[in-house]
Parts: structure tokens; sequence; C-alpha cells
């Protein structure tokens, strides 16, 4: 007879009425659907290496679901450190963080890709797709990610964020033939999960 709320992980949360309990589950009847339940106004792709170390990304990906992103792609680059990653362990926290900050979409987790396989999946993108590293070219000098988003009319985005030795030059120039747009996050040099952060709450104040 007690009333509880369920997510489907797609955006629906179910109030129901439980009908029966047993060792073997739980049975319940829907009583009322509520769709895109704590949805947000835009759709974030996060590209991200791995981290050294494996809590900072879980961390990072659990604070980037509490303020909203929509997928997760695990890039390995030249330089990273890290070429392992284990998702489901990354998509369990996703479904705490998703349950703790009342919403009713998991992000999805791809499993992890090199840094140029990723850029030429993305190549054909409508969307807007942003990179972000540290070093400066004169050539192609970096815009900040708030300029950019502000500028941006659209809400399909995309953001990549290197390793803790940054992206190669080979990956950034074949990222900016493809259409990516090079960023910075600041004056402060952040780490990788700092990074991602930063660019998942960009985005977030840029729609909220």
């Amino acid at each position: 007879g007690d009333e509880i709320s369920v997510i489907d992980g797609q955006g629906t949360l179910y109030r129901c009425r439980i009908t029966a309990d047993s060792h073997k589950g739980v049975e319940a009847m829907v009583l009322e659907e509520t769709h895109q339940w704590g949805s947000h106004p835009y759709d974030l792709h996060l590209a991200v290496c791995p981290t050294k170390n494996n809590d900072r990304y879980e961390w990072f990906a659990e604070k980037a679901c509490e303020l909203g992103f929509d997928a997760l792609t695990p890039i390995i680059g030249e330089h990273s450190e890290r070429r392992i990653l284990k998702t489901a362990r990354v998509e369990k926290i996703l479904v705490s963080a998703a349950k703790q900050s009342l919403k009713a979409n998991i992000p999805t987790v791809h499993e992890p890709v090199s840094v140029k396989e990723f850029i030429s999946q993305s190549k054909d993108s409508d969307g807007l797709r942003l990179i972000a590293y540290c070093f400066e070219d004169e050539n192609i000098p970096r815009r900040s990610i708030k300029e950019v988003l502000d500028e941006y009319e659209g809400s399909d985005i995309t953001v990549m964020i290197g390793p803790e030795g940054d992206f190669s030059t080979d990956e950034a120039e074949q990222a900016l033939a493809a259409g990516f747009i090079p960023i910075h996050l600041g004056n402060s040099r952040l780490r990788t999960e700092t990074a991602a952060l930063a660019a998942a709450s960009a985005v977030y104040f840029r729609f909220i």
C-alpha cells in the first residue's frame, strides 16, 4: 500500500503504489507519470580522458550528473596515463547521483575510444563542438567557453577535456580540422576532473 517513486533512467518519473512484495521482488501499480522530470534544456556530451587516480574521475562524473549532462565518453589520448576504465562502476555512480539530484534521466556512458577516433566519429555532428587544451597557438587563439556558449543559439554541445599531460598537438590539430572550437576555462590551470566539471558548470549556468 505504500507509495514509491520510480525512475526509468530515460526521463520519466513514475508514482507507484506497492501491490505485492516478496524475496523475489516488489510489484507496484503506476498511479502517475511525469515526463522529463528534472530535465535540463540542453544536450551535453562530455568526452573526458580518464585520470590517473580513478577516484577523481568518478568524483567528476557524480558531480557533473548532479548539475546535468547526457552522455560521457572516456577518451584515451596520446599523453594519457590511464588507458583502462571500468564503465560499469561509473554507471552505478551516475544512477545514485541522478536519484540524489532529483533527475529521471541517467547519463549514457560509452565505452572508451581513442581521442582521434572520437574526433572522427564527431566530425559530422551539427552541434557545438569544443576542445579545451592548455597550450597556445598564435594562429588559432583559444576563446573563453563562456563567450562561445553565449553566442551559440542551439542546445547540442560536446566538450572534450584532455588528460593530465594535455592533448597532443596532432590531436588538437585533428580536432580543429574537424570543426572543434578551441576554448579555455579561465586563467587557472585546472586538473582534468576540475576542468570537466567547470565545463559542465558553464553549460549549466548558460541555460538555467
